[in-house]
Order: C-alpha cells, then sequence, then structure tokens
C-alpha cells in the first residue's frame, strides 16, 4: 500500500464519521448515509485537504445539530462530544451498525484500500496432557512430597515418570477462513478451549503439542491513532455491548459489589474488541447472558468479520436457534475428534446421512451436543425399522473425511497457501499497538487510578506509619537517651535499627497489593495489551512521592525528639536513606509476589527474605561471629548496607566527638572513630566501622428426582408484594451530575411462587433477577427493602425461613480442597434433620449424585474457579446438588443452566423439574433458554430493566399464555414459527422496541387484567390457610452444637490435609530456615564467657520467633479468606453456627503447629548447642510451639476483623513492628521509659523472649569474662529475666494464643463482610 494510499483512507475514514454525525434523528439512517456533502460542507473538506499530512489526519467536520458545520481535532474530543458522537453513529446498535460498517467499507472501497486478511491452517493438531489418576491426582500433603521425590528422580532416570499421558486433541484438522464467522460446538471435556488456546498460541507449555502445522497465513495488527480517537472506539464498543448503564460502576467480585455477572462477561468481550486485532478466538462468550443480548453481540460480530474481513471463532455453550443461524461455518469437536467442519447449512445433512435426525421444536445447536452421547444419541436414531447402535465419535469423524465436506476440506489442505497473495501490509512491524510512550502512559494512568481508588490502603499506612513514629519518639525520648557509655550508644543503635525495620515491615504489604493485580497482567500481557516493563515502572514512579511523604514523616517527627545529632544535613541524609531503604524494600516484596505468583508462597518466601536480610545484616548475628560459610550473605543485605550507612550517618556527628575511638553499638559491637582531625570536626576522611571489642582489638563485623425425594418435607409457597430494594448512589453517578441520594434497582414488584409449580425469572442483563431474587431470600447485606413477604400466609423470619430454602449462587462458591462426594455428604450431614440416619443420607447422597452427573467426579477435587479443579459447568451442577441434599421446600436457583451447554442444561432442567414434581416450590433466574428449558416452566416473571414487572402469569402449551398476552399489544410483530418463544418475547420487549413503539410495557401490565388477578392472589396466598401454625422449630439448627464442631473439624481436617501449598510449603519453610539458622549459629548456643555470646543466643531467639511467626500469620490468612467467603454461603443456609466453624478452624492448626515447633526444635536445638536437659528442651518446644501457635491464630484474627486479607496484612505488619520494638531485644525492657512498660508487658514476643532465654539461662551460675558477672545476674539486671518466673510466662504465652483464638472466634460470628 501506497503511503498517499494511506493518508486518504484516514481522511476519508474521517469523512465517513462526518456523514454519518450530520445524521438527523429524525431521519431514515439508510438516506443519512447516503446522503453526500453539501457544498458548504464539501469546501470545508477540500480546505483540510490542502493542510499538511499530519494536521489533515488530525482534523474532522463535526455536523452540529441545527446543521452546522464545525471544524474539530480528533485528538481533543471532549466527553460530550464523544458520546454525541456514539450516539448519533449508533443511536440503536441493532438497526445502525451494519449501516456505519458498510458505509466505512463503501469508503474504503472508494478509495482502492484492500484490507488485508487472515486465514487459519491448522493440521493434524495432537495435544496431550500427563497427570496423576486416582489418589495420586489428589494433592494432599503425603503426595506433594512424594511428587516432589518423583520428579527428582525421574529427572535423574532413577525412576520413570508416573503420570499417564491424556489425549486432548486427536489428529484435528481444519481452515478458518477470513470473512466468515465459525461457530465451535462441543459438550464439557471436547477440547473446545484447548483448540481455542492452540490456534490463539496461548497454551500452557506442560501441554504436549505433536505434529502440528499452524498457518497464520496473514496476522494484521491495525496500529490505534493515538490520542481521544481510542476513547471514541471504547464508547463505541460499550454501546454496541450494551454496557452504557454500568460504564461508570465498578467491576466488583464475589466480596465487592459490582456489575452483573452478564455485564462482567461482557466486559471480558470488550476488552477483546477494543483492540486492533483481526483473528477473534472467544471462549463462551454468552456464559451469564440472556438469548436477546447474545443476539446482539454476535450480531455484531457477524457484521463486523463480513464488512471489514475479520476472522472468527466463537465457543458457546447453548447458542439459541437465532444465534445458531447467524454463523457461517460450525466446528463440531466431541472426545477430541472433530466430529464436522464446514458450512452450518450443511451439518444437519452429515447426521442425517449418519442415521440421525434432528427433531422439529428441537435446536440445532442442542441437537448437535446430544447426538455424539451415549446417553441421548439413541432418541435421534431415525431409521425406525433398523436396529439402533451407538456410534462413537470415532466412527463419526471418519465418516465425515468421507463425506462432500469433509473431502473438499481434505482437498483444500492438501494446497498449500500461496504466500505470493499475501496483502504487502499483512504482517505488522511492531509487537504492540502503540509506541512505548503511549503504552507508559495508558499503564500509568491506570495505575495512578487504582491507587487513587484504593487510597484508603495508602492513607492506612501513613497514619500507620505516623503512629509508629509517634511509638518511637516516646520510647526514645531525648530527656532519657544519654550519651554517657556504651550501653546508651546500643539503644540510640536499637532506634536506628528500629526506624529501618519499620519501613521494611510497611512495605510488606506490597505482596499483597501485587499478587491482587498478577492475574490481570498474565491476561493483558499474553494478549500483547503491553509489555512486562510498562507494567512494572508505573508502581515503582508512583511510590516515590509516597516515599517521600512516608520517609519525611517520619524523619520530621522524630529526629529531634528522639535526639539525634543536631545537624540539617544529617537529618537531611537520614531522610534521603530512608527514602532509598523503602524504594529498595518496595521493589524486593513487589519482586517475591511476581515470583511467587499466590499469596501463600509469596509470603512463605517474603518472610524468608526478611530473615536473611536481618540474620546476615550485621545486627541480629555481629559480623565476627557469622560462620565463613555464610559471610556472602552478610555482604549482598542490602539491609545491612542501609543500616551502616544510617548507623555511620548518626555516629559521625559532632554530638560523639568525644568518643575519639569507641562509641558502642548494640551488645558491643561497636562504632570506630579513626578521626583524623583532632577537633572532631566532621571530615571526608572520617571512618565508621562496625567492630566488637575483644582482648583490647576490634575486629571487623556488623438433581434429585421423584425417587430420591422420598425424604419428607411440608410443601409452602412464598409470596411478596410491592417490593422495593435501593442502595445508596454511587459517587461516579454522583460526579456526572446526578442528584438523587439512592438508587432504586426494583420498584414494587409484587407475586407469588406456589408448591409444584417451575417459576421462571427473566429479563435482560441488569433488570435485577439476581437483586430480587436475594432480597427474597434474605442474602442481601446492604441496601434499603421495602415491602410485605410472607411464607404461607406468615410473616417471613429468616431464621426459621433459612431451614426451608435452599439457594444456588450464580458465584460457584465452595471450599477448594474437599471432593465432590464430600462435599455433598457435609451439606447433606449439616443440613438434613438429625433424625435421618447416616446410612439413609449417605444413600440420598448417592442419588442425587447419579441425578445430576456427578458420578464420575465422585473423588475429583473441587478446586478454586478459574485456577484449578472442576470445570465451570461442573462447578455449576455441584452448587445445584449441594442444594438439593438439603432437601428444601423452597429452592431459589440463580441461573444453574448459566456456563452449562445445551445437554448439561438439560441434565439440570429435568432434575429441576422432578424437584418440582415433589410438590417443592423452586423459582430459578435464566439467560437463554432453549425451546425445551423454557417450556419445562410453568410461569414466567418478567422483569425490564430498572426493575419493573412486564410479565407475570403462566406460559401455557407451547407458551401460547405468554405470546397472546404480548401479541394482544398493538405494534407488537408476531411470532414466526419455529422461533424460541424466550428470545422472541426478549426481543419485543427491548427498549429499543419500546422507544419503536413508543410504549412503556411496565404500565401495560399495570394496566391489564393479568396484574388484577396476580393481585387478587398474593391477596388469597398472603392469608394463613385454616388449621395451620407459623414455621418453628426446637433449634435454630438441624444439628446440635457438639456435631456440628465434628462436621466442621471433619471438613477444615480434609482442606488442610489436600492443601500442601500452605501446608507442606510452611513445613518445608521451617526446615530451611531451622538449617539456615543452625549453620549460622552453629554451636554458639554452648558458649556462656561473655555477654555476646548470650546476644547472639539471644538472636537466633529472637529472629526465629519473630520470622517463623510472621510467616505463619502471613500465610494463614489467604487460606482464611478463601474459607470465609464459603463460610458466609453456609451461614445464609442455615447449616451451623459461626462458633464450630471457628472452633474447627482453631484446632485444626494445632497438630500442624505442633509438628512444625516440634521439628524446628529438634533440628536448632542440637545445631545451636543449647544444653540438652529433658527440661529445658521440653520448655524450649513449649514455647516455640505456642508463639506460632499464637501468631497463627492472629494472623486469622487479623482477617476475621478485616474485609480481606490485603487489608489484614497491612494492619498485621503494624502490631508485628511494635511487638519486635517491645520484644526486650532492641531495648531491653528495664531501659524502656515508665510510660512505655507497660507495652513490654503486653507484647506477646516480649514473653516469648523471656521464656526461652529465662529457661535457657536463667539458671547458669558461670562468670561472664567481660564483666565479672554470674550469667543469672546480668540476665536479671539488664534484661530484667528471672528464671522462678517461668510458670507465670507459660500462662501468659498460653493466654495470647487463647486470646487471639477468642477474639477470631468473637469476629467471626459478629462481623459480616460480604456486601450483596
Amino acid at each position: 500500500m501506497e503511503t498517499d494510499d494511506i493518508y486518504r483512507a484516514g481522511s476519508f475514514i474521517q469523512r465517513v464519521a462526518s456523514s454519518l454525525w450530520t445524521d438527523d434523528d429524525n431521519s431514515n439512517s439508510n438516506e443519512a448515509f447516503s446522503r453526500e456533502e453539501d457544498d458548504e460542507e464539501a469546501l470545508k473538506w477540500a480546505a483540510l485537504e490542502k493542510l499538511p499530512t499530519y494536521s489533515r489526519l488530525k482534523k474532522g467536520l463535526l455536523t452540529t445539530v441545527d446543521g452546522g458545520a464545525d471544524e474539530i481535532d480528533v485528538d481533543r474530543l471532549g466527553f460530550k462530544q464523544r458520546k454525541e458522537l456514539v450516539d448519533r453513529l449508533v443511536k440503536v446498535p441493532q438497526e445502525d451498525n451494519e449501516n456505519f460498517l458498510l458505509k466505512l467499507r463503501d469508503r474504503m472501497d472508494r478509495v482502492g484500500i484492500n484490507l488485508p486478511t487472515t486465514e487459519v491452517r491448522f493440521e493434524h493438531l495432537n495435544i496431550e496432557g500427563e497427570a496423576h489418576v486416582g489418589s495420586r491426582a489428589l494433592t494432599t500433603f503425603f503426595n506433594f512430597f512424594l511428587s516432589i521425590s518423583e520428579s527428582l528422580l525421574s529427572c535423574l532416570h532413577i525412576l520413570p515418570n508416573g503420570k499417564k499421558r491424556i489425549s486432548i486433541l486427536k489428529d484435528v484438522s481444519g481452515i478458518i477462513r477470513p470473512s466468515q464467522i465459525t461457530l465451535l460446538l462441543g459438550p464439557p471435556g471436547s477440547g473446545k478451549t484447548t483448540l481455542l488456546k492452540a490456534l490463539a498460541e496461548k497454551l500452557d507449555h506442560s501441554l504436549k503439542i505433536a505434529f502440528a502445522l499452524l498457518d497464520y497465513v496473514l496476522i494484521v495488527k491495525a496500529i490505534a491513532t493515538e490520542g481521544q480517537e481510542t476513547n471514541v472506539i471504547t464508547d463505541y464498543i460499550i454501546k454496541i455491548l450494551g454496557l452504557e448503564s454500568c460504564a461508570d460502576i465498578m467491576v466488583g467480585n464475589d466480596m465487592i459489589r459490582g456489575i452483573s455477572g452478564g455485564q462482567r462477561k461482557r466486559v471480558t468481550t470488550g476488552e477483546m474488541l477494543v483492540g486492533p486485532a483481526k483473528a477473534l478466538f472467544m471462549d463462551e462468550i454468552s456464559t451469564g447472558l440472556d438469548s436477546s443480548t447474545t443476539y446482539q453481540i454476535v450480531n455484531s460480530l457477524k457484521q463486523y468479520i463480513h464488512i471489514l474481513d475479520g476472522t472468527a471463532v466463537i465457543s458457546l455453550l447453548q447458542p439459541p436457534p437465532e444465534t445458531y443461524d447467524l454463523f457461517d461455518n460450525v466446528i463440531l469437536l466431541s472426545d477430541g475428534h472433530v466430529i464436522y467442519h464446514g458450512p452450518r447449512e450443511s451439518v444437519l445433512e452429515f447426521f442425517e446421512h449418519m442415521g440421525f435426525k434432528c427433531p422439529p421444536r428441537k435446536g440445532s445447536a442442542d441437537f448437535l451436543q446430544e447426538v455424539t452421547s451415549r446417553k441421548d444419541q439413541q432418541q435421534y436414531w431415525m431409521h425406525r425399522e433398523t436396529p439402533y447402535r451407538f456410534v462413537t465419535t470415532i466412527e463419526f469423524a471418519e465418516a465425515f473425511q468421507s463425506f462432500h465436506v469433509g473431502r473438499s476440506l481434505g482437498q483444500e489442505l492438501l494446497t498449500p497457501f500461496d504466500k505470493k497473495n499475501s496483502h504487502p501490509a499483512a504482517l505488522t512491524t511492531k509487537r504492540y499497538g502503540v509506541g512505548k510512550m503511549e503504552l507508559f502512559k495508558s499503564c500509568f494512568s491506570r495505575e495512578l487510578l487504582l491507587m487513587k481508588r484504593n487510597s484508603f490502603v495508602y492513607i492506612f499506612k501513613l497514619s500507620q506509619l505516623i503512629t509508629m513514629a509517634i511509638v518511637a519518639m516516646t520510647l526514645f525520648l531525648r530527656t532519657e537517651m544519654h550519651r554517657d557509655s556504651i550501653t546508651d550508644g546500643g539503644i540510640y543503635l536499637g532506634a536506628l535499627f528500629y526506624t529501618v525495620n519499620a519501613f521494611l515491615f510497611n512495605s510488606m504489604a506490597e505482596i499483597s497489593m501485587t499478587i491482587a493485580k498478577l492475574h490481570v497482567y498474565y491476561k493483558q500481557r499474553d494478549f500483547l495489551f503491553y509489555p512486562g516493563w510498562a507494567f512494572s515502572l508505573p508502581p515503582w514512579i508512583l511510590k516515590f512521592p509516597i516515599t517521600l511523604i512516608e520517609a519525611g514523616a517520619w524523619v520530621f517527627l522524630t529526629y529531634y525528639v528522639i535526639g539525634y545529632d543536631p545537624n540539617a544535613g544529617r537529618l537531611f541524609k537520614q531522610y534521603l536513606l530512608l527514602c532509598l531503604i523503602s524504594q529498595m524494600a518496595s521493589a524486593l516484596f513487589r519482586f517475591i509476589a511476581a515470583s511467587g505468583r499466590t499469596m501463600i508462597v509469596a509470603n512463605t518466601f517474603g518472610s524468608f527474605a526478611l530473615l536473611s536480610l536481618f540474620a546476615s545484616g550485621g545486627f541480629v548475628l555481629s559480623r565476627e561471629n557469622i560462620k565463613k560459610w555464610w559471610i556472602w550473605g552478610y555482604w549482598i543485605s542490602p539491609m545491612m548496607y542501609g543500616q551502616n550507612a544510617i548507623v555511620a550517618n548518626e555516629f559521625l556527628g559532632r554530638s560523639w566527638s568525644k568518643f575519639m575511638n569507641l562509641i558502642a553499638f548494640k551488645k558491643s559491637q561497636t562504632i570506630v572513630l579513626e578521626d583524623f582531625q583532632n577537633d572532631g570536626v566532621d571530615k571526608p576522611g572520617g571512618i565508621v566501622e562496625l567492630s566488637n571489642i575483644e582482648g583490647g582489638k576490634a575486629r571487623a563485623g556488623t438433581s434429585p428426582t421423584r425417587k430420591g425425594m422420598v425424604l419428607p418435607f411440608e410443601p409452602y409457597c412464598l409470596t411478596f408484594d410491592d417490593i422495593k430494594y435501593s442502595v445508596n448512589m454511587p459517587q461516579e453517578m454522583k460526579m456526572q451530575g446526578v442528584v438523587d441520594e439512592k438508587l432504586e434497582l426494583l420498584k414494587g414488584v409484587s407475586g407469588a411462587f406456589r408448591p409444584g409449580v417451575l417459576t421462571a425469572l427473566m429479563g435482560v442483563s441488569g433488570a435485577g433477577k439476581t437483586t430480587l431474587m436475594d432480597v427474597l431470600a434474605g442474602r442481601k447485606t446492604g441496601g434499603y427493602i421495602e415491602g410485605n413477604i410472607t411464607v404461607s400466609g406468615y410473616p417471613k423470619k429468616q431464621g426459621t425461613f433459612a431451614r426451608i430454602s435452599g439457594y444456588c449462587e450464580q458465584n460457584d462458591i465452595h471450599s477448594p480442597h474437599v471432593t465432590v462426594y464430600e462435599s455433598l455428604l457435609y451439606s447433606a450431614w449439616l443440613r438434613l434433620p438429625a433424625e435421618v440416619k447416616g446410612e439413609t443420607r449417605k444413600m440420598f447422597v448417592e442419588e442425587v449424585m447419579d441425578l445430576v452427573e456427578l458420578k464420575p467426579l465422585r473423588q475429583a477435587l473441587v478446586g478454586l474457579h478459574g485456577v484449578n479443579g472442576l470445570s465451570t459447568e461442573q462447578r455449576k451442577r455441584l452448587t445445584i446438588a449441594v442444594e438439593l441434599v438439603a432437601n428444601p421446600s423452597i429452592i431459589f436457583m440463580d441461573e444453574p443452566t448459566s456456563g452449562l451447554d445445551a445437554r448439561a442444561a438439560a441434565i439440570v432442567m429435568r432434575t429441576v423439574r422432578n424437584t418440582v414434581d415433589t410438590g417443592r416450590t423452586v423459582v430459578c433466574t435464566i439467560h437463554q433458554p432453549s425451546i425445551e428449558i423454557f417450556e419445562a416452566f410453568d410461569e414466567l416473571f418478567l422483569l425490564k430493566r430498572g426493575g419493573q414487572e412486564l410479565y407475570v402469569g403462566s406460559l401455557g402449551h407451547h407458551s401460547n399464555h405468554l405470546i397472546n398476552y404480548f401479541q394482544a399489544i398493538e405494534g407488537v410483530p408476531r411470532i414466526i414459527d419455529g422461533t424460541n418463544p424466550a428470545n422472541w418475547m426478549l426481543e419485543v420487549t427491548s427498549s429499543a422496541q419500546e422507544m419503536t413503539l413508543g410504549i412503556d410495557f411496565a404500565a401495560i401490565y399495570k394496566n391489564s387484567g393479568l396484574y388484577r388477578r396476580n393481585k387478587a392472589l398474593i391477596a388469597e396466598l398472603s392469608t394463613p390457610a385454616p388449621d395451620t401454625k407459623d414455621l418453628y422449630f426446637p433449634s435454630k439448627y438441624s444439628l446440635p452444637f457438639f456435631t456440628q464442631c465434628i462436621a466442621c473439624f471433619w471438613k477444615q481436617y480434609l482442606s488442610y490435609w489436600r492443601n500442601p501449598q500452605y501446608t507442606a510449603v510452611r513445613f518445608l519453610f521451617t526446615i530451611a530456615i531451622a538449617l539456615m539458622f543452625g549453620t549460622m549459629f552453629w554451636d554458639l548456643g554452648s558458649k556462656r564467657s561473655k555477654r555476646q555470646d548470650l546476644f547472639n543466643a539471644m538472636g537466633s531467639m529472637y529472629a526465629a520467633v519473630i520470622f517463623l511467626g510472621v510467616q505463619n500469620a502471613s500465610s494463614v490468612q489467604p487460606v482464611v479468606a478463601i474459607e470465609r467467603s464459603v463460610f458466609y454461603r453456609e451461614r445464609s443456609a442455615g447449616m451451623y453456627s459461626p462458633l464450630p466453624y471457628a472452633y474447627a478452624q482453631v484446632l485444626i492448626e494445632i497438630p500442624y503447629v505442633f509438628s512444625q515447633a516440634l521439628v524446628y526444635g529438634l533440628l536448632v536445638y542440637s545445631m545451636i548447642g543449647f544444653e540438652w536437659t529433658t527440661v529445658k528442651f521440653c520448655w524450649y518446644i513449649f514455647f516455640i510451639y505456642f508463639t506460632l501457635l499464637y501468631f497463627t491464630y492472629y494472623g486469622m484474627m487479623a482477617v476475621a476483623v478485616t474485609p480481606n486479607h490485603h487489608i489484614a496484612s497491612i494492619i498485621s505488619s503494624a502490631f508485628y513492628s511494635l511487638w519486635n520494638l517491645f520484644s526486650g531485644f532492641v531495648v531491653p525492657r528495664p531501659r524502656i521509659p515508665m510510660w512505655w512498660r507497660w507495652y513490654a508487658w503486653a507484647s506477646p514476643v516480649a514473653w516469648t523472649l523471656y521464656g526461652l532465654v529465662g529457661s535457657q539461662f536463667g539458671d547458669v551460675e558461670t562468670t561472664l569474662l567481660d564483666t565479672d558477672e554470674r550469667v543469672t545476674d546480668f540476665l536479671r539486671s539488664y534484661f530484667g529475666f528471672r528464671n522462678d518466673f517461668l510458670g507465670v510466662v507459660a500462662v501468659v504465652v498460653v493466654g495470647f494464643a487463647t486470646l487471639f483464638a477468642f477474639i477470631f472466634a468473637f469476629s467471626i460470628k459478629y462481623f459480616h463482610f460480604q456486601r450483596r
């Protein structure tokens, strides 16, 4: 393509936009597109054409409403201009989008621009994976270590690999052609996602690709125009995807209220569409969307693909017939084989050729996904005169090769693509869509936005640092700080050490904050949104001003009050050093987070990194005592350099000049001043060195069916009248000028759900379906609810209602480390009445598993959603089964078929139908029902966007009641034979249709006879029937308290045993720390001749307590956070009271922590060389054990009192720092001012060190050579430790563990942070 052509193209594209912008609201869009520019506008365009090339590309004409044409700069389009442009461009996306694209293509054709196209070929593609099977597939504590040993021996070729090879795709070939949109179908496990990832080159590297030929014939990446034009594209995609109503609302997650599930799925789709990609591989984009929205999105994609010569392969689970008909080609996968790949029109012909026919009222997509199933195939056999025989997928695949479509595909693959026909502009010369500066700017602005929205964290960290500074000021107050002795210098050194320590611990929160962003980064990096440096640099740069503020707050508060050297230059040097130390620590922990990738692993390695810095920094262990095999750690420790610099800055000052040779460094580690000038003034020749005084010499240092529902139950009806639900107006909407204080999501809805009646709750995405269900089920934790809800005529009481109801949430939340069978058994155990025997309960669980087809997954771990374990559809079936095993009378199901293929959805709905037939009340929200599924419902509750009813009533045979109601409204088009009534209903009631017809369907319903009949029915059912009583249960829960505790502990036991990422990694970390300390402090415990020997031994205890404890507290937090979200669901379901859950969580830690303490104690005690007596060893194990236990419980407590583990980690770090400061190692308790000495008694770490040091050395009568006093006397005078006080110390340490466990249980019971 010539350069001039490119410029002409840009100009013509702008003229397309101009012609569209002149579109008048009352004119026909086709006429608007065909209208030529008037003379005046043509003259203006001619003037623009004379501008220099660069200016010409940036200018355009925007036609105003009154017909005038204003010259605008594309780079400086304001928000109002962009919105006006997009609204005039695609006022009604369903109608205007295609016209816009056609006009755009017409202009390109007129200037001779041939758009490059993308064709993808793949031949003989085989993909295999390796996995353990059977019990070895469970990631238990034992299997974790077994797998490590097996991998090591396998690498050394001593043992064969014990994993089994599993074929995912088998000899797959095909061609994805440009200008065609391809539908990828197949049952779960068929390999759809794997094929899409292979085509997009996003496969996991652990999978083995063999005999694969992926030929990307043309790869195109259009470079986006820099500046504001990208915002226009974004606004256009938001309009097309119907996301305007939630464009300024945060996405949210399981714990934070945000947009709906369907809207979140559309955001994921839009994220890819706003980019420049020409080849789109889209996996299950319709999950959570209603059929009307799905149709609109796929239709827009089809228009783009056909008109602008794109390429697309889209995988859908349940495409409705009208959406299925939009596709040009179909690829059908089953068991890794391609069953069919060709034109959509010929696919039914192929299966008729094989003897299978699609029934008249059956969707083609549903038929295709069921015809290969052993359970469903027979019903489609068309040759009734001949006996049926199951046709395998291999037979289908082989038959396709001889079918005319297969033969044609094979012939085309034999002819290689001639690359000479490639478009000369097809191959991009750049890896990313924009230049490096734009990449950096976009990442920088996003990071700044995230920091603003997460400002609480930074404000809290600053407040925390200021609080710690105030503590340091009052602890090291200048009136108490003297310069009279070596010991005084040690106190100053303690203050400086604490300062460095505070900034290190304050930066540890970077781990959780970085990991929270990593999953988004990896996705966007793989799609070439930006390179790693563009993501990494902004946090580092934006950290500078925060660091300057934090360091300034600390230095300018503490410097004078503590009484450091009164020299302005040294003040600013300390300020600079603390800024650099803070930046170093933040970068270190971001690096650890990026390396660990998960909270547990990163926290573990983060603690290890901190420990390594401390132990080798020259403070905990003096440099002369560092073993020669560890001295390298001293020289590479950044803490050593930072600590030495800040110490040198202080002790080279005038205030210390009277100590010409020696100034005390902590515990006779000293600063040696070699003053080359007798006047003691600061000179460049002054040298500072960490050293130790010995012998006068200074040395360097530093769905059940009817059969399954035989358990007794009482049927109940649920009525609700004039229900209104509102929330506080989002701040983002207030900023846009909205003055209302509340946002109303439900506007006076009324209805009745009756036993034996299956009700569908439907509406477009954002209509309030889940909101209404949450309100009725009592799951809302915020907002304002008005109206009346009754259960069989009696006012609804949530406490008793939870016992008779079940709720299948849209977000499938389960404990990740238990199996499918155990999840169901656990739910049945806690929710079925106590009189149901264990054998009956297990039989009931087996029947439910059989009916929802979970038997093959019986021993499969649930896993974390989107990370490992069950697939989306398998998790959905588990969610339903967990509620069904509770044998409820009223069941709410929020999108039970979302994320399922047609066959799985049919299985689920058969289960639901059977459940209803037993006399239960069942309500389901549903998005994309097939005709079969939709007509399985008895009644419909239809909502419009904004939370208003459109239709509440029965469906009738073949939905005739629903169809007759809407067709009776003037202007509503009649339904076409064979159309899905659910899709037709959503289309004719859409907001676009309301605008076209000029009517309000909600108002029509409120004035209808149907509405009056419903109100009469509600009034009737809201009156209690004679001889009935209100719901009553003798106890709030099905099982007694003790049994609840046993059940909760059973699940926690399984969860911990199968969570080696937590339990085994913590165990390995403990062994690594023990070996590290053992070799670093080798045989120092047996030396007692000098004070330094005692300080070294105490240093080993201090470092172990701080860092093993912090690691325990940090690593347990994400585990508790995950289980807490499960707890919220289970508590809402009335499974148990909060205390049994809390007790189980507390008790399960005891054996794991004990084994950790025992292993650490045995290794360290023997390697350091402490005295081998039974009493002293038992005391050592006792204090280590309860210390690790109270740290673990403290970490659990921090999560329980905060909304999430990110905030918990930040709050925790403040207390870690305080405990460290008052531990008695940094500042001995007798030297702490009286007003702070109470906290030395309140610090758990201080009691631990008291116990450890006192039990080991408190009874030693040996005389110290350097002070000529007994060890026991030195400990009493310097530290205040007495051996006869050990009993009280032991009781207090146990008390701390008990206190933290109690606060955890209290918080779990009374605090609720889930927002719905």
